[in-house]
């Protein structure tokens, strides 16, 4: 039974630092054993080839920037529906403008001869693709083996794949086209080559390899989808790692700091709480939970159960998901919850941003925590993954928003900036999703 360890360096949010000894480069592709150091890190860090000047902006200034693509995001995620043809548009910006993203890149090996790509991780995209040789359009290329015939069983598996309407013989290449929501568009054709995470070598990967692409909002050196597709990394790897993979996403509280993705059942904590992992037929993709209700401090918010029900044909319900920033709920549920949030703080109150509930952060010791209550499982927020404060240290924000008015009005989703300093383990094959305290940093 396989299993590797991804180790995160997530080293951008946005403070100065000083590292007084080091070993070897930190980011290093290649580990002392000689294999790649598979580090995962936010497309806005030291070790991202996205990043941009790290001193430049304050922890709140780059949070708020990526809660701006959150609407993009919910859109997306709200489209993936079953059996709705080219809609699969991932809400990434241009490379010079990643930090719209709450996106993290992989160090992957991909294609003949392995050519080194940081590609964006997505537990919520049942695609893997990445602009290759020849691509009109692309920044970076990388050169692929084998194509996929129209015959081939692969080309009916993922969303949006398709074949000429008049295939000739012997069968044409299996392609695709996808647009996106911010503008951009590609067509790719689905290929098979060798796939490489960390020392573990897997043969015949399927994959899209973008021949020509437009617009500027395409992930650079393409996407590493964790969804529950066929053609996702999880499916395609599941004599590997038996369908149950981790991560552990360190806090935005300092420049430098290190959280893992851990691959297959070994190595993942024993001492964990589970809820049911539910799917849903209208979003097969996506990774539901079941949400029963919040409490701010000791209090349980007074929900109309019906924004809160998972709906497994309409797709309404709570979901997981590490591209979206902050934490979004359905609006009648948002406002309960500041309403009762705003009761237990010291006013007045101000808007920063997506953040409508913010104030002086010397009342922030009165800050309530906020609890998630799923089935089998009370996940009570610490502080800091409630609050985000200023640069100056003069103003704390509630970090959570209601859904906006052009996204999905019945799907709520528990963000990335709620999941940090916790191992989230997704066990597929048992339906179940684990959740630990683990410090990350």
């Amino acid at each position: 039974m396989a299993s590797s360890t991804l180790h995160f360096f997530f080293v951008a949010l946005l403070l100065p630092f000083t590292l007084t000894t080091a070993t070897r480069d930190t980011c290093a592709t290649a580990a002392p054993d000689g294999s790649d150091d598979l580090s995962i890190i936010p497309v806005n860090a030291r070790c991202s080839p996205f990043a941009a000047n790290p001193t430049s902006t304050s922890v709140m200034d780059t949070v708020l920037h990526m809660a701006s693509a959150d609407s993009h995001r919910l859109i997306y995620l709200s489209s993936l529906v079953a059996d709705k043809p080219n809609r699969t548009s991932v809400p990434i910006a241009s490379a010079n403008q990643l930090l719209h993203t709450g996106n993290y890149v992989v160090r992957a090996r991909l294609g003949t001869p392995p050519q080194l790509m940081f590609m964006v991780l997505d537990t919520s995209n049942d695609a893997v693709w990445l602009p290759c040789s020849g691509c009109s359009g692309c920044s970076t290329a990388a050169t692929a083996d084998s194509t996929v015939s129209c015959s081939a069983a692969e080309c009916t598996q993922a969303r949006g794949l398709t074949c000429p309407s008049s295939s000739p013989s012997p069968p044409s290449t299996c392609s695709f086209n996808q647009s996106y929501g911010g503008g951009s568009s590609f067509s790719a054709s689905l290929v098979q080559d060798t796939l490489t995470l960390a020392s573990d070598v897997i043969s015949n990967f399927s994959f899209g390899c973008i021949n020509s692409a437009s617009g500027n909002s395409l992930p650079p050196q393409g996407l590493m989808g964790l969804g529950r597709g066929p053609t996702s990394l999880i499916s395609q790897t599941t004599s590997l790692y038996s369908g149950v993979f981790s991560y552990c996403l360190p806090s935005f509280r300092s420049f430098y700091f290190s959280g893992s993705l851990k691959l297959g059942p070994m190595g993942q904590p024993r001492s964990i709480r589970y809820t049911p992992l539910l799917r849903s037929a209208h979003r097969p993709s996506l990774y539901y939970v079941n949400l029963t209700g919040v409490s701010v401090g000791p209090t349980q918010v007074p929900v109309d159960p019906t924004y809160l029900t998972f709906d497994s044909n309409s797709g309404a319900g709570t979901i997981i998901d590490s591209g979206t920033v902050i934490t979004r709920f359905v609006q009648p549920v948002y406002e309960a919850i500041r309403d009762e949030f705003r009761s237990q703080v010291k006013g007045p109150f101000s808007t920063l941003g997506a953040f409508d509930t913010c104030f002086a952060a010397d009342s922030d010791s009165l800050a309530p925590k906020v609890t998630l209550h799923m089935t089998s499982l009370d996940l009570k927020l610490p502080v800091e993954n409630t609050l985000i404060h200023s640069s100056a240290g003069t103003l704390a924000c509630l970090s959570m928003a209601g859904i906006p008015l052009n996204a999905n009005a019945v799907l709520n989703v528990i963000a990335n900036l709620q999941q940090q300093n916790l191992r989230i383990l997704f066990d597929v094959p048992n339906s179940r999703l684990g959740i630990a305290t683990e410090a990350c940093n």
